[in-house]
């Protein structure tokens, strides 16, 4: 009896240990689910009372027609009255004013009723109130919105951990300098515009000057472990193009592609730019070296200036809130080089210029936070010169401590002639110029087709490191 009865202890123990371990479970649920309600609904935002949760909490608000008793309900409801047949869509708290809390949902509602109750995102833990991302390897080659849910059909990203989109900040003195150059595959940027292994790059062009093929060429062509695009605010016609035909095969089976097109909320762009910023970061932190392109900076400015507008922000330059200009450094310093011997983070930036104004107060902004910048022209682009660099208005900042002396001299010899050629231009084109007054001029002027060649690039073609500083030793020798 004795040896059969041994056994029967051991699965009472195990059963009253998963007994003992579901009640210690059940025991933390609160009985009562703490709610708010709505009372004002304006433009993009709405107010609630009832609810105390910090600024940048999800909560889920409740779209379902509800019935004269939800409506009349008090602040804290039994979790048990929940229907499983009640709809919610999410929303963020993106400000305050005494009791009353501003959402704003991630997409647009319909059958909103006034009296909707609003419960925080999650119970009880620290990052209840939290969403959380997927991020990992398993990303790689897909398509996903900025929530993370995938736009190419596949299979949903279950698996994949998840994270918050928030970080830990590096420290600035634990960072590794910028002082390896990386080849983007674009000659007049490898030549005379070189980029460092974890530089911040902003790209300044108007619409319709090349500048997204230019971006799908540096995809393609950059030597990078990981690529993570950000397409914010874009025309939703773009995202396919760009994925389909300027990224192309090559280029996405090693790229994560986030899409947050124009008609999607403002909440929702933000939420993409932190989105891609994140999945970089974690690339990053795992030792890979990562190209992040976001498409636009502008459109991430303008998603903030909507959602600062509607809580009441007072607008300040050109109709830019004072949150934007805060906003802005905050994703840009997220980028660049990892703890030294780790990861790094080269990420490329397009700031849009209104009529081709370089004093766009984002322009000016992204300009003053950013490692340099690259100018497309649109007079170049209307000329059929591609890509459409201006030389002479774009920078590295990097640059002098990431090539050789020599490359130095080449690059400020090339511009010089350029500068030159650029000033007299409206004299050699009235034919008042005449050799022999000026020897630089005359060498400008003689070199200027070869210059010219030099800064053009098909798009099929790739010009790695080795290949530009031969071009350049044969057009400027030392």
């Amino acid at each position: 009896m004795s040896v059969v009865a041994e056994p029967d202890n051991i699965h009472q123990r195990h059963w009253q240990n998963a007994l003992n371990g579901v009640q210690s479970r059940v025991q933390t649920i609160p009985p009562y689910r703490t709610s708010g309600r709505i009372v004002r609904a304006t433009g993009l935002v709405l107010e609630a009372i009832g609810l105390r949760v910090p600024l940048g909490s999800a909560c889920r608000i409740e779209i379902s027609p509800p019935s004269l008793k939800s409506a009349a309900a008090s602040a804290s409801t039994p979790a048990s009255t929940l229907s499983n047949n009640e709809r919610f869509a999410e929303a963020e708290v993106v400000g305050f004013s005494g009791e009353k809390l501003f959402l704003m949902p991630l997409e647009e509602i319909s059958g909103l009723l006034p009296g909707a109750r609003v419960f925080p995102l999650g119970e009880g833990g620290p990052d209840s109130s939290a969403r959380r991302f997927p991020l990992g390897e398993s990303l790689l080659g897909r398509v996903v919105d900025g929530n993370g849910r995938p736009l190419d059909g596949l299979e949903p990203l279950t698996d994949a951990p998840h994270s918050p989109l928030a970080a830990t900040p590096l420290n600035p003195m634990d960072r590794a300098p910028i002082e390896t150059q990386i080849d983007v595959g674009i000659r007049a940027i490898n030549g005379l515009l070189s980029v460092g292994r974890g530089q911040r790059m902003g790209l300044f062009a108007g619409s319709g000057v090349g500048k997204s093929v230019l971006l799908g060429m540096m995809a393609r062509y950059t030597k990078a472990d990981v690529i993570v695009v950000g397409l914010i605010g874009e025309r939703g016609r773009e995202v396919q193009d760009f994925i389909n035909n300027i990224l192309g095969a090559e280029g996405r089976r090693r790229a994560v592609v986030v899409a947050a097109p124009a008609d999607t909320s403002p909440l929702q762009r933000l939420q993409g730019a932190a989105y891609a910023t994140r999945l970089a970061e974690g690339f990053r932190d795992a030792g890979q070296d990562v190209l992040l392109i976001m498409d636009s900076l502008t459109r991430y400015a303008m998603a903030q200036r909507e959602i600062a507008l509607a809580i009441g922000e007072p607008p300040a330059t050109k109709g830019y809130p004072p949150s934007v200009f805060a906003k802005l450094p905050g994703l840009v310093e997220r980028a660049g080089n990892g703890v030294k011997g780790g990861g790094s983070i080269t990420a490329f930036y397009t700031v849009l210029t209104e009529g081709d104004d370089q004093q766009d107060p984002i322009a000016d902004s992204a300009r003053a936070i950013l490692d340099g910048h690259i100018v497309l022209s649109r007079s170049l682009a209307e000329s059929g010169h591609y890509p459409a660099i201006d030389i002479e208005a774009s920078i590295s900042r990097a640059m002098t401590a990431i090539v050789s002396n020599e490359q130095q001299r080449q690059s400020q010899r090339f511009k010089q002639m350029m500068s030159r050629y650029q000033r007299n231009q409206d004299l050699i084109s009235v034919g008042a110029y005449t050799p022999g007054h000026d020897p630089q001029l005359d060498q400008a002027v003689m070199m200027q087709p070869k210059l010219e060649q030099f800064l053009q690039q098909r798009i099929d073609e790739r010009a790695d490191i080795p290949q530009t500083h031969h071009a350049l030793d044969l057009l400027l020798p030392v």
